[in-house]
Formats: C-alpha cells, structure tokens, sequence
C-alpha cells in the first residue's frame, strides 16, 4: 500500500510538473506570436532597438520583405559571415563560444560568439545591452525561438529586422539605401558585403565601404562557395 502510495504521488508530480511546462511553452508561444504580428504589420513593427534609436532622433526606414523575396545570396552572406552553422545547430555555437572565450582570454580583442537565433531573439525582444541578465534573457529567448519557429522564419525575422546603417532595418531598406534596388536584385558581393557591416552598421557603411571591409566581403564571397549544401539548406538556395 505504502508503494502504491509513492507511485500516485509520483504520477501526481509528473502531471503537475507536465503542466508547469506546458504552461511556460504556451505564455512563450503567445510572446512569440505577438512579437511575430508586430514584424509582420509595417505600422507597428518596431523592436526595442528602433523604438531606442527613435528617441535618439534618428528616422527608421524599413520594409518587411518576405524569405522567398530576398536574394539567396544575401541569406548565404549572412550564415557564412556571421554562423557557419545555423542551419544545423539548435540556437547555440558552444564551439564559436569556445572561441570568442579563448580570444579574449588571449587578449585578441572581443569577438561574437552570438549565433543568428541569439541575434535574432536580441534584436526582436531586448534592448541591447551587455549585461549577464540581458545575456540570460536572450538564452532563454533563444531556446523558444528554436523550439517554435523553424529555421527558414528565424532567418526571415533576423535579416527583416538587422540593423543596417542609422535608422536602416532590414535586407528591403538596406538594398536601396545602399546600393538603390530591391533585396531580390543584390548581386554576391554586394550581399557579402551587407553582411560584413552587420558586427557595427553604424560605423562602417555599405555603400562606401573601407579597403578591409572590400577584403572582407571577399572572403565572405570565398567562404559561401566553400559552405556545403547542407550549411545552407535553410537559406532559400
């Protein structure tokens, strides 16, 4: 009797412990949704960050751009340039971390070790920030986004909602504030070399790109045809 006791209890346990978890999924589903709705209605489709740079005074041009409208050499520009793997990994690098970890450590300077998911789940939901809370956020942020979207709306959401330039979000915007034609018109180099200005838009500028950035670009273009289908499957290739 005492053992058929600890079982329903046991039981008891796992069905609460089941709903707990369920019920986190759900309350994150909603956040997810809601933010989704918000990158999908140009009106009201600001992240925290455009809402930041907006009261700093800068003006925000953007334009949700579907996946299947944006040119697939962007799409690859991105994955080679900023995570090799995000087609296969489950939202977190532990070997780019290692990396970035071991550089500075070796007094290299900081370098990411931020995958696309993490990115994306930062510039959708957070304000940036270099905290450990802000840092614990967008992990848990990251896990959700993985768990409900698929890698193809990850990818869309991110290159939707990048920075590009001061008041510039977006592969639509960037195109034609740059280089003056549509997302789906960017030739190799000059989505290659969007993506190289991503680690810092407000500097570096696309349109008028310094000598490192050129060479930059350039071995992103090398590195896109060096990834393996399987790298890119999940670019619109």
């Amino acid at each position: 009797r005492f053992e058929l006791t600890l079982l329903r209890l046991g039981h008891v346990q796992h069905e609460r412990e089941h709903a707990r978890i369920a019920g986190h999924r759900e309350i994150a589903a909603g956040q997810l949704e809601r933010a989704e709705a918000r990158c999908a209605k140009r009106r009201i489709g600001r992240t925290p960050l455009m809402l930041l740079r907006s009261i700093e005074g800068q003006p925000i041009r953007k334009d949700w751009t579907p996946l299947d409208r944006i040119s697939p050499a962007l799409a690859r520009s991105v994955i080679a340039s900023e995570d090799n793997f995000f087609c296969q990994h489950r939202g977190f690098d532990l070997s780019a971390f290692q990396q970035a970890v071991e550089g500075w450590w070796q007094g290299k300077g900081r370098r990411g070790g931020s995958t696309i998911s993490q990115q994306t789940a930062k510039n959708l939901l957070l304000l940036p920030s270099r905290t450990v809370f802000r840092k614990a956020l967008e992990a848990y942020a990251t896990i959700w986004l993985e768990l409900l979207w698929s890698k193809e709306r990850i990818l869309e959401v991110y290159l939707n909602i990048a920075e590009w330039g001061p008041g510039i979000y977006g592969a639509e915007a960037a195109a034609q504030a740059h280089f003056n034609r549509p997302a789906a018109g960017l030739t190799a180099r000059q989505a290659a070399t969007l993506a190289v200005v991503l680690p810092n838009p407000l500097r570096w500028s696309a349109a008028h790109p310094p000598g490192s950035l050129v060479r930059r670009a350039g071995v992103i273009q090398g590195r896109v045809a060096q990834l393996s289908p399987d790298l890119l499957a999940c670019s619109g290739m």
